[in-house]
């Protein structure tokens, strides 16, 4: 028996939710079957007091885009290091309008007691070096306590719209208190004062709370020309041991080259490069 697409229904969350639901759809006797694969309106909303959005029906199994047209990624690219290769990708990202071009998800590992799980979400890198891409946040937050157990963790940037994907493995550490002091000096004030007022990963009991907490850290800090880095927030830096830079070609024979670093991510002459089937 041939398997049927699997057409949803992509419900946005309702109010005080941020969960997005799925329900499957019966094909109707006049699609034979089969669905164009676009998105189509849907002329049903919710109810008015979420906002009356519409739904739209997605066949998510049909959802494909054909890539290539650019010179094809050889081993040659990253031959005079991964990071001038990982900065450029950044830079035609940036250059495409992709939003937020420096954003990555940072996958660790939680130690539960049922074994040891995935947990990924998406930061934004704040600094390229030859010794590792670096981010910031609360050190007593969930990702914190994860690296303070297993200091290992990969990061992957993906910018579908310019068919580019690079992912870095490796051993994460903290940045030095004087890096993380110059970083903290040049954010907005309101978001010095954000990391103040929240306890990253822990639970709230609603958006007043946390509205209260930040107005109490702006009290506190009237007045306060150049307010202090938090003893808990910093940076830190994923030193890659394998950097696998991806670009998308058609018929799905991507080009994926792997280069890893025996020595240490500075280490260029010692790097292996190779290319991985797709």
């Amino acid at each position: 028996m041939p398997l049927r697409p699997i057409t949803c229904n992509l419900i946005p969350p309702v109010l005080g939710s941020n969960v997005w639901t799925m329900r499957e759809e019966q094909n109707s006797p006049g699609s034979a079957g089969g669905d164009t694969g676009l998105p189509t309106a849907n002329s049903s909303t919710l109810p008015d007091r979420f906002g009356a959005v519409p739904r739209v029906d997605v066949d998510i199994a049909a959802m494909r885009a054909e890539y290539g047209g650019d010179p094809d990624l050889t081993e040659s690219w990253p031959a005079d290091g991964w990071e001038p290769l990982l900065r450029n990708w950044i830079e035609l990202a940036t250059n495409a309008g992709i939003t937020e071009p420096n954003a990555m998800v940072l996958a660790t590992v939680e130690l539960t007691d049922a074994g040891p799980r995935p947990a990924s979400r998406t930061v934004l890198c704040k600094g390229v070096s030859a010794e590792g891409v670096t981010f910031y946040t609360n050190y007593d937050s969930a990702k914190g306590d994860q690296l303070h157990a297993v200091p290992y963790a990969s990061a992957t940037f993906a910018w579908p719209k310019v068919g580019r994907q690079v992912t870095l493995r490796g051993g994460v550490g903290q940045v030095s208190s004087e890096v993380t002091t110059a970083y903290w000096r040049s954010r907005p004030r309101n978001s010095q004062l954000g990391a103040w007022a929240s306890h990253q990963s822990r639970p709230v009991a609603s958006r007043e709370d946390l509205d209260r907490a930040l107005a109490d850290v702006t009290a506190r800090f009237d007045g306060v020309e150049q307010i202090p880095v938090p003893a808990n927030w910093g940076g830190y830096i994923l030193r890659p041991e394998t950097i696998e830079f991806w670009q998308g070609r058609r018929s799905r024979l991507h080009n994926r080259i792997r280069v890893t670093l025996p020595d240490g991510p500075a280490a260029i002459g010692s790097a292996r490069i190779e290319r991985l089937q797709p």
